[in-house]
């Protein structure tokens, strides 16, 4: 495994984060621990969850599942980074959602219950809250932390601007403000290089990239169609409508998916394999999330430190799948 510090912070974080988002709807809560398992023993120390992952209203149940693996012992607290989000609702009210110092509190007084640890090691906001002003958000989570209950604040899903309005904001308050931003960036989505990647750069923010794989389109999905692997959708009409927009989204891009996992041919590697390590290529990149579902898939992950992409492979990934380049020169003069 391979480590990095968190943006400008002193934190040091595998290069690969486990990404709990299946555990209680594809993983069962049983498997879910032994891939927990297996991830410290591959030197994964970074779990990252959200309260509202499990899909349960208001029951927060992945942190449930990762509370009772924590439980177990056998040092597993302290070889953790524990990463867990706030914003979704969670309760009926209209103040059991969002980032109001009301939510922050409530929130993260819940996750700590059902994690069953006196504190998150990063907390996170799962998305931008367009009517609570920087000032109010950071006066919460410094409470929180004088309180113990948290050690860095990250942020997920933020536009460019909002992620400098909040570390000015952090600034003014003489405090170093976000560590980390999680955002959906890989070779079929790259329009977090216009602004979000520059901002974080800037105020050193540490990049935490998630669905590297884009829903499993560069993990190799036409072979898979060719093959007939690709299995039937799991029941729920979130993973159906999940997997109905998968495909419409391939049919847009078969011919880059085809010429992408022809290249990968060519290099004699696995898509999923080069989907990964171009990522952690990318400058700004602290660690990339991986969201497996079993255990073989975690230990597969794996496979993409073993990539080295030269100048002309990054090359050519470029023209396959071509980057929107920086703002404003993407879309003016």
């Amino acid at each position: 495994m391979e480590y990095t510090h968190l943006g400008r912070s002193g934190l040091i974080v595998s290069r690969l984060v486990l990404g709990t988002d299946n555990f209680g709807t594809q993983t069962t809560p049983e498997d879910a621990s032994v891939i927990m398992d297996r991830a410290l023993d591959l030197g994964i120390n970074v779990i990252d969850t959200g309260d509202v992952y499990g899909w349960r209203f208001g029951e927060g149940y992945t942190e449930q599942i990762i509370g009772k693996w924590l439980a177990g012992g056998a040092g597993r607290r302290d070889r953790t980074v524990l990463a867990t989000k706030l914003y979704g609702q969670m309760a009926e009210g209209p103040n059991n959602s969002g980032l109001s110092a009301l939510h922050i509190r409530r929130a993260c007084e819940a996750s700590l219950r059902r994690l069953g640890v006196d504190h998150i090691d990063l907390y996170q906001m799962h998305h931008i809250d367009r009517s609570t002003p920087w000032e109010e958000i950071w006066e919460a989570m410094d409470l929180l932390k004088a309180q113990g209950k948290i050690v860095y604040v990250g942020s997920s899903n933020h536009p460019g601007w909002h992620i400098a309005a909040g570390q000015e904001a952090a600034s003014r308050r003489g405090r170093p403000g976000l560590v980390s931003e999680q955002t959906i960036y890989n070779l079929l989505e790259r329009t977090a290089e216009l602004e979000v990647l520059p901002s974080c750069a800037h105020y050193g923010v540490g990049m935490m990239p998630w669905s590297p794989l884009d829903a499993g389109l560069l993990g190799g999905i036409l072979r898979k169609e060719r093959e007939r692997t690709m299995g039937e959708p799991l029941p729920g009409a979130r993973i159906a409508t999940h997997r109905g927009k998968r495909l419409a989204k391939l049919d847009r891009h078969r011919d880059a998916v085809q010429a992408y996992e022809d290249l990968c041919d060519e290099l004699g590697a696995k898509p999923a394999d080069v989907a990964v390590a171009w990522l952690l290529a990318r400058p700004g990149v602290s660690a990339t999330i991986i969201g497996p579902r079993t255990v073989d898939q975690l230990v597969e992950a794996t496979g993409a430190l073993g990539v080295h992409l030269g100048e002309d492979v990054l090359a050519r990934l470029d023209a396959i799948f071509p980057g929107p380049g920086p703002a404003p020169e993407a879309y003016s003069w």
